[in-house]
């Protein structure tokens, strides 16, 4: 029988790419593929616990799905991830809808978890492998994402233990991929018409670290070789592990792009202290004065946490000073999630929500300041960007710089009557700008 497959898949683009996998061991295993939870025999959610926010959104998909036992076509509800990881045993007796969950290391057995069910109606599975199992390599995947770019995780696993994170406890150890099967991907991806890769892991910047002869410029370097591709980004990148050698390789790889995620978290040194971070304040200013000197056209990217227990609002200045002197291109906050299970979750002096609320809102304005003025200083500017669409019924299309990551940072919008496809690179000059995005027009014959 032809058995239809939906899935819905939550959390981090890390997640996204295990996500890929099952679709494509999946669909290789004879199930078809189908948008519509309504008609699909099997739903599978991929889910995500790191806070309270994405653990909310886990369990309130995982029950707007389970009504399709009882008015769709599902039979088997299957639930992976980092939540079927952390409460297998709660999901399974609290939600009577879920059939099976599978463990964050387990998710190439997929088919074999459906066909169980499909077969044995009313049997409940469980499936965990060791939660430092290596990876898995040479997987099918389906691109849920643009044809044009992927993501593609060079690691599994984290051991940096900061204090408010859960992660280690569901994804294991730190375990890189070799060089050799990255490589063999990404070739795989340029093949299919991806141009641009971007770099994943819990803490990119470690790779190779478990492994001889192995780092991430070495990485860099390898990938950089291969054709088709046409840029290079690498996402999540700790400040303590920036090399002087990966700025290198950053500077002179051409395919690499001047950008860097860098997370990190808080600026005053108590609080990371307490959060377990290996920076210090005056550590995070000297690799952000490095990395501007070396490469002066970088763009810094990085996420904070505000409100984690003890922040004071000495601490809360210390870090609004770093924001405004630093003047990241990009940035995101979280307020602090305190999770079951982590040390934080046990420290003294935990905030009151509404003072997380609103030292969140005085950050974001501070960096909308900062972002309108960066943005702005653009204008004149000739850059390149990848086109990712156009606006329905308007000369309007829609692209991505160097500067942006798919669907977190900014976009360039090009008022242009002439015919451009997703994917391609066009030459634009800035013309406009308002707090995040750029206006553009194309400046010359763009190429494919």
């Amino acid at each position: 029988m032809n058995y239809l497959v939906a899935f819905v898949s939550l959390g981090c683009d890390k997640n996204l790419v295990d996500s890929e996998n099952m679709l494509g061991i999946l669909h290789q295993g004879g199930y078809t593929l189908t948008a519509d939870e309504m008609k699909a025999d099997v739903v599978v959610v991929n889910t995500c616990c790191f806070i309270e926010d994405a653990k909310k959104e886990s369990i309130d998909t995982i029950l707007e799905v389970a009504q399709y036992k009882e008015h769709g076509k599902c039979k088997a509800l299957i639930i992976t991830g980092c939540m079927a990881q952390r409460y297998k045993e709660e999901i399974l007796t609290e939600i009577p809808e879920v059939d099976a969950v599978i463990g964050t290391t387990s998710y190439d057995q997929i088919v074999e978890v459906a066909n169980s069910i499909l077969q044995e109606q009313g049997i409940k599975t469980q499936r965990f492998e060791g939660i430092d199992r290596e990876m898995l390599e040479d997987m099918p995947r389906i691109l849920t994402t643009a044809g044009y770019f992927a993501y593609v995780k060079i690691a599994e696993g984290c051991d940096n233990k900061c204090t408010y994170c859960i992660i280690p406890q569901l994804r294991g150890k730190y375990r890189s991929r070799p060089i050799n099967k990255i490589k063999k991907e990404v070739e795989g991806l340029a093949k299919d018409g991806v141009s641009e890769i971007i770099l994943v892991a819990q803490d990119t910047t470690k790779y190779g670290s478990d492994l001889k002869d192995t780092s991430l410029p070495k990485l860099l370097h390898e990938l950089g070789e291969v054709e088709g591709i046409e840029w290079i980004r690498v996402l999540y990148c700790y400040p303590e592990n920036i090399t002087d050698e990966l700025i290198a390789e950053i500077k002179r790889n051409p395919k690499v792009c001047h950008y860097l995620d860098m997370p990190i978290q808080h600026a005053a040194d108590p609080v990371l202290k307490r959060m377990a971070r290996r920076t210090t304040n005056a550590s995070l200013r000297e690799v952000i004065h490095k990395l501007r000197r070396e490469i002066p056209d970088i763009a810094l990217r990085t996420t904070l946490i505000v409100g984690f227990p003890g922040e004071t609002e000495e601490d809360f200045k210390v870090l609004c000073d770093f924001v405004s002197e630093m003047q990241f291109d990009r940035l995101g906050v979280f307020t602090y999630s305190q999770e079951e299970g982590t040390p934080a979750a046990k420290l003294k002096d935990q905030l009151d929500e509404n003072v997380k609320i609103k030292r969140k809102e005085s950050i974001m304005s501070l960096q909308q300041a900062i972002s309108e003025k960066l943005t702005h200083s653009k204008i004149g500017q000739k850059m390149k960007v990848l086109i990712e669409g156009k606006l329905t019924d308007e000369d309007v299309y829609i692209g991505r710089t160097y500067q942006d990551t798919p669907e977190i940072d900014g976009q360039v919008f090009i008022d242009f009557d002439g015919e451009l496809l997703s994917g391609d690179f066009v030459e634009v000059r800035i013309i406009g700008a308002n707090d995040y995005d750029l206006i553009g027009e194309i400046s010359d014959e763009y190429s494919k």
